[in-house]
């Protein structure tokens, strides 16, 4: 996947919420729908998104399928949003150069 898919997923506020309940660890379906006032073939679907997305992963126990973060994906956004920070910094040393003059 890119960058984009992840900045894509990420962009629903209820993807978000399901996002940052797998980041904390491994949870189930129903758990996540138990915080939040949505279903659970709500949750299903943003699961789905987020997996496609590269963000989380999924492994069978027992009857449940366990939910939790995929870093790849993290990495990859990662990676991204650090070049730009890069160009930031670099910007922001160029301008305190100039401003303290010779």
């Amino acid at each position: 996947m890119g960058y984009e898919a992840v900045l894509d997923a990420l962009g629903d506020p209820t993807r978000r919420a399901v996002f940052e309940r797998v980041a904390r660890g491994p949870v189930a379906v129903g758990q996540i729908a138990d915080a939040l006032p949505v279903s659970r073939p709500a949750v299903s679907r943003h699961l789905r998104v987020l997996t496609e997305a590269g963000l989380v992963t999924h492994r069978r126990q027992g009857t449940r399928n366990l939910y939790a973060l995929d870093r790849p994906g993290l990495a990859e956004l990662h990676a991204w949003v650090a070049g730009y920070w890069d160009e930031v910094l670099a910007e922001f040393a160029r301008h305190v150069d100039e401003e303290a003059g010779p």
